[in-house]
């Protein structure tokens, strides 16, 4: 299996101020050695790690992890898409092998229509002329923004990171499914089946709960577009790596083939990201 959404953080560096000291379990450094008994415990071969901080030195530093571990496939990074300078220093970035991706963080962004700035889509643009995918971090105020986005550059690359981070808590579902539905009318749009726990209520969820939000990313996607991701460890806050690999095999249908199961689990990671080898990477 390949896990297509896992973080590292150290806290000394200064980097997440959404971090905060009452976040227990998570207001620690994680970093590989603490990952590598799940990885070895639940047969994952390979992690894509993403960015967890908007800065040009934390994705250097996850790039620096990346070099030291070869289970690491693959690193979604941060750089401003609102700058000018953007074209140049993704030319600097993708020196480094590796990257495969860019994650602004619009969840964290105060204004909605973020993505539709000019300079925005601009940078985007050139992104796209790379072959590099955006992961969206969104939740349902940003869709309408995001979707005018792919009305414009339908041929973008990207994946929704989260399933849209559905009020799983609050029973949110009919409007959640109608955007998702939007979403996966673009068919380079793919999602990923992940942080479902984060969005129910922390340790007090059923397996069942998650399985109209898992069918009905199967339906509109379908299994070619789908990716499992942990979300380790922001996960451990609700729940374990176990249950983010379990939950799923548990909500999917019976009609499932193993061959589709392989493709949410790993195949699909693969080809979204493009992991290549290093020889190769080193050339876009």
């Amino acid at each position: 299996m390949i896990d297509s959404h896992q973080h590292f953080w150290k806290l000394e560096r200064g980097d997440y101020g959404w971090l905060m000291e009452d976040m227990e379990v998570l207001y620690r450094d994680y970093l590989p050695e603490d990952l590598v008994p799940m990885l070895e415990q639940f047969d994952i071969s390979g992690t894509i790690v993403v960015q967890a901080a908007p800065t040009y030195e934390e994705t250097l530093f996850l790039l620096s992890l990346y070099e030291r571990h070869d289970w690491i496939k693959g690193v979604v990074g941060w750089l401003d898409l609102s700058s000018p300078a953007f074209p140049e220093q993704l030319k600097e970035l993708l020196n480094h092998p590796g990257v495969v991706g860019l994650r602004p963080m619009l969840q964290d962004i105060e204004e909605s229509d973020w993505i539709l700035q000019e300079q925005v889509v601009e940078n985007v643009k050139h992104l796209h002329k790379k072959d590099l995918p955006l992961d969206l971090l969104i939740n349902k105020k940003h869709i309408p923004f995001v979707l005018k986005l792919l009305k414009a550059l339908p041929e973008l690359r990207a994946v929704v990171d989260h399933m849209a981070k559905p009020n799983i808590a609050e029973g949110e579902l009919s409007d959640w499914k109608e955007d998702m539905k939007a979403l996966a009318q673009y068919p380079n749009v793919w999602c990923k089946v992940s942080g479902f726990m984060t969005e129910a209520v922390p340790y007090e969820w059923r397996p069942e709960d998650f399985n109209p939000y898992i069918q009905h990313v199967l339906d509109v996607f379908g299994p070619s577009r789908l990716l499992f991701g942990s979300d380790w460890p922001v996960c451990l806050s609700a729940g374990s790596y176990g249950d983010a690999i379990n939950i799923i095999n548990q909500n999917f249908p019976d009609s499932l083939t193993p061959e589709e199961k392989e493709d949410i689990f790993t195949e699909n990671a693969k080809t979204f990201y493009r992991l290549n080898t290093k020889t190769e990477e080193s050339t876009r």
